[in-house]
């Protein structure tokens, strides 16, 4: 790796963290013994045949290329350091980035739930941030719901005239949204309103989380553009290697 080449991934690095530095406070993803024991369950087995899916696909990747260890790592670190940043939100949960766009845009949403999955397991046991008894919840929301509309956003925009920063841009920031209405929705079913019941409550989750995480995922989509040129500039070699065209997507 030339100079160069170490200044930007250091710089980009150095870039990640420091938005990853903030307090514990306590907060959470959906926090250990939230939800019921049927929700729990139930979102588990739903995660599943995604999680098959996703190990087939980390799989082949490896297979095809050693070089695609790299970025399966570069992209798993994301996740994880922008999903540590805590702000408290709702009862029980809280907002932060999910950094799953950026592996969904270079492997696809179905290797994204394997390494979300293996970051929400370390932030449950080293950090406090999320649960085991909630780990099926978490793992639907963030590692699976969030990166396919982020992937599916890419392709679509990635095949029209739009600009290809914009395009990984609305891939990340509304991915890192859609990942947040999940969750709501996940909380609204455990805990329905008194007075209107589920769609009632979703409403009050959704209003809740707005204030915080509309912000955090325009910064979500801007750190993801800053990676995607800095790879698409230094790692020419490493992109190749899993088949990414640095025009017109995968």
């Amino acid at each position: 790796m030339t100079k160069n080449k170490k200044r930007w991934w250091t710089l980009a690095l150095t870039f990640v963290l420091a938005f990853a530095i903030a307090p514990t406070a306590g907060a959470m993803h959906i926090m250990e013994g939230y939800l019921p024991p049927v929700f729990c369950v139930a979102w588990g087995v739903i995660c599943l045949p995604f999680l098959f899916l996703g190990f087939k696909s980390l799989n082949k990747s490896v297979k095809e290329n050693r070089k695609s260890m790299t970025l399966i790592a570069m992209a798993g670190a994301f996740v994880f350091v922008l999903s540590s940043l805590k702000i408290p939100s709702v009862t029980g949960s809280c907002s932060h980035m999910t950094g799953t766009g950026l592996g969904a845009i270079l492997f696809g949403p179905s290797a994204v739930s394997v390494l979300g999955l293996i970051v929400l397991v370390f932030q449950a046991i080293l950090l406090a941030h999320g649960g085991l008894t909630t780990l099926g919840a978490n793992c639907f929301s963030m590692a699976i719901a969030g990166p396919i509309l982020s992937w599916l956003i890419y392709m679509g925009l990635s095949k029209t005239n739009v600009n290809r920063k914009v395009t990984i841009f609305l891939a990340a920031a509304l991915g890192d949204l859609f990942t947040y209405c999940v969750t709501s929705v996940q909380l609204a079913m455990a805990y329905p309103s008194a007075e209107g019941g589920f769609m009632a409550s979703v409403v009050k989750f959704l209003g809740i989380f707005a204030p915080t995480q509309l912000p955090l995922a325009v910064i979500e989509g801007i750190l993801t553009v800053v990676i995607m040129i800095a790879l698409e500039s230094f790692a020419q070699s490493e992109l190749k290697a899993i088949h990414y065209a640095t025009e017109g997507g995968k």
